[in-house]
């Protein structure tokens, strides 16, 4: 058996406007239904699979365990980290998690969102290197390259033109153009996909080895982890102690026991909009669509909408990209896609909400929507899953009006309980002690309407909560 490590965290800024802080790409359906985080759980299931465990950020872990609940995934174990440290201390915090299960177990550490068309070819390879890696080596998997890539990290092989299962001779971080050309044409090089397959013992052997002082803090951390039914919380006051680096300049660019698998299933990051565009686009024209999107005369152009409201229409675009949400849109030319955080950090100055926080707020219990907002009010559509409850709470600088456009809702006003059913509503005074719920199989949306000095969403002061927020924490 394989215990999975699926490392689910960062921002994915380079995907903006659909991917941001609140909602990073690897729980977005950017070529399906499914997410990218679904789609790699799916592709690590199966007999030769135990449960995964799941890498997360505190805003995200609701999100992960929504999404699990989704596609029947019931039993993982999500770590919550405190804060982001990049990858090497996730991966040491699961790999400890482990050996106290089983020092030999072997674990395969993967991000949560990239694509591979071929799961078949994908799983036959994994359980070769499931064999290898039980010899005492580490694999990683290596994708053979069909472009001069300079936005991956490469691999060197140990043979040129070699495509079996080999030594690795070191890592190359993301080349020039001209060094990707040359890598290229010579055969000896792979792209990087940050995979990697070996036994917990022997990982923690490459953490004593190469990063030994990351272990005492991780270890306390796992130690004093708070559980509850549903989320493993690492220590904080631990975790604090760790520098941030990620696993491979941390452990595999110092180990001497790797052994690099090439990987032909149509493996892609989607780390940007070109990419998503090479996977998506069709016909003699490379024209990809996606929503309510129309092309006229277009050429190697990707256009997409993200709703219904919102008409996406190209005329005579070439290498165009052309993303809209209901809050921003981006006109980039395709050849600059990887500049695309500079629009993000050009609106995190601004302080534009649009810079970090998706359109759609995603809750533990449903989410919501800004429609409209001005001087002293805001209007917001909110929507509670069936048998969800927001917390029993107050505001101190504002009033609402709750109209349920569908589904019934449980109102508390202060000692107040009643049901309402579409078309009715309810206002609840500045300082009134409330709570909204949905009690029916379907879900419930309102459209709440907010007027005060301050309309912020920390305006709230939380009396109980079935989801263990704190004081002031947001919806």
């Amino acid at each position: 058996m394989i215990t999975p490590v699926l490392l689910c965290g960062g921002s994915g800024t380079r995907l903006w406007p659909l991917s941001r802080k609140s909602y990073p790409k690897q729980f977005l359906p950017l070529l399906g239904k499914e997410s990218l985080f679904q789609t790699t759980l799916q592709r690590l299931r199966g007999a030769n699979f135990s449960e995964p465990i799941i890498l997360t950020g505190a805003d995200m872990r609701f999100i992960v365990a929504e999404q699990m609940l989704d596609i029947g995934c019931l039993n993982s174990t999500v770590l919550v980290e405190p804060e982001g440290r990049n990858t090497a201390p996730a991966v040491l915090a699961a790999a400890l998690h482990l050996e106290a299960i089983d020092p030999d177990d072997v674990m395969i550490i993967a991000p949560s969102d990239h694509q591979i068309s071929d799961v078949a070819v994908f799983q036959k390879v994994v359980a070769q290197a499931e064999g290898i890696a039980r010899s005492g080596k580490i694999v990683t998997l290596g994708i053979l390259p069909d472009r001069p890539e300079t936005g991956y990290g490469w691999l060197e092989l140990s043979e040129v033109g070699e495509r079996g299962p080999q030594p690795l001779c070191g890592f190359v971080e993301k080349p020039t153009e001209a060094l990707a050309k040359s890598m290229l044409h010579g055969g000896r090089y792979l792209w990087n996909a940050g995979i990697f397959i070996c036994s917990v013992r022997v990982l923690l052997e490459a953490y004593r080895k190469h990063a030994p002082e990351m272990i005492p803090p991780i270890q306390a951390a796992v130690r004093n982890a708070d559980y509850t039914p549903e989320f493993h919380f690492l220590d904080a006051t631990s975790w604090d102690k760790v520098e941030a680096i990620s696993l491979d300049s941390a452990i595999m660019e110092k180990a001497e026991n790797l052994t690099v698998i090439p990987f032909n299933g149509g493996w892609s990051d989607l780390g940007e909009w070109e990419s998503v565009w090479r996977e998506t686009e069709e016909g003699q024209n490379g024209v990809s669509m996606f929503g309510a999107t129309h092309a006229i005369d277009c050429q190697d152009s990707l256009l997409r909408s993200e709703t219904d409201q919102l008409e996406v229409i190209g005329l005579g675009l070439e290498n165009m990209v052309v993303v809209a949400t209901s809050d921003a849109v981006l006109v980039a030319d395709r050849s600059r896609v990887q500049e695309v955080r500079k629009a993000v950090e050009y609106l995190k100055a601004k302080g534009a909400h649009q810079a970090q926080r998706a359109a759609y707020d995603h809750r533990p219990w449903g989410g919501f929507e800004t429609l409209e907002q001005g001087t002293r009010f805001q209007v917001k559509r909110i929507v509670v899953n069936p048998g969800a409850s927001l917390s029993l709470q107050s505001h101190m600088h504002r009033s609402e009006h709750w109209i349920v456009v569908s589904g019934t809702a449980k109102v508390t006003i202060d000692d107040d309980v009643r049901l309402l059913s579409e078309n009715q509503s309810v206002y609840i005074p500045l300082g009134a002690v409330h709570r909204m719920e949905n009690p029916g199989k379907v879900p419930m949306v309102l459209i709440e309407v907010q007027t005060g000095s301050y309309l912020g969403e920390d305006d709230i002061i939380r009396y109980d909560d079935i989801y263990a927020r704190g004081q002031g924490a947001k919806g």
